[in-house]
């Protein structure tokens, strides 16, 4: 049976430019980050106006870091979000109860179970697994040992952490995920997107 094709998402959006230039290039989801350490942080009131432009059926993500849970449901209230992605050390009880899907971001540490994350996260979406780094939460711009995530988990695998153009490909070819997620690969500054290296990312994507 052939590979259904990959899907892609745009991460760390900041700018409306940046958000049509991914749609126009084919992006599958925007991601939207309400972290404010990340220096793709978005207010929610820039993130609600770009969404009412963002058009009908892509996806619109928004990434939480250990944040209350009032604070998720203020934003929700704001902007119109199709899907929460929970980056940081959050348990599965706190990723319930938002009347969102969700998907949960695993750092790809030693000794990592994914098969038993994907057990404890039964509700989630996917899992998306990204590079660990002691005390970032995403965002850096490292890949892990792609082989430790070529596993059948018992669910849609997001590949995160370090993916460019230049490599993407071989990752897609290594891991069968069901989609790919960049921030700064396709980017001309922190939180600055190039839509030169959005096409060419999605392009090779495309092509895997």
């Amino acid at each position: 049976m052939q590979q259904e094709r990959v899907r892609v998402k745009i991460c760390g959006i900041t700018r409306l430019e940046d958000a049509l230039a991914a749609v126009d290039a084919g992006a599958d989801a925007l991601g939207f980050v309400f972290y404010p350490d990340s220096p793709r942080a978005i207010s929610a009131s820039t993130a609600a106006d770009i969404c009412k432009r963002v058009p009908p059926f892509v996806c619109k993500v928004g990434l939480f870091v250990n944040s209350e849970r009032d604070k998720i449901i203020e934003i929700l209230e704001q902007v119109a979000l199709d899907l929460l992605q929970f980056h940081g050390d959050e348990s599965p009880d706190h990723c319930d109860g938002y009347s969102k899907p969700y998907i949960k971001a695993v750092r790809m540490h030693d000794n990592v179970n994914l098969v038993a994350e994907a057990k404890r996260f039964k509700q989630a979406s996917a899992l998306l697994l990204d590079a660990f780094v002691k005390g970032i939460y995403g965002g850096t711009g490292r890949a892990f040992d792609w082989t430790e995530a070529a596993q059948n988990i018992g669910k849609p695998v997001i590949l995160a952490g370090g993916l460019t153009a230049d490599n993407v490909v071989t990752a897609i070819k290594q891991v069968r995920p069901y989609a790919v997620d960049v921030s700064g690969g396709v980017e001309s500054g922190r939180g600055i997107k190039d839509a030169g290296k959005i096409l060419e990312f999605i392009r090779e994507v495309r092509n895997a």
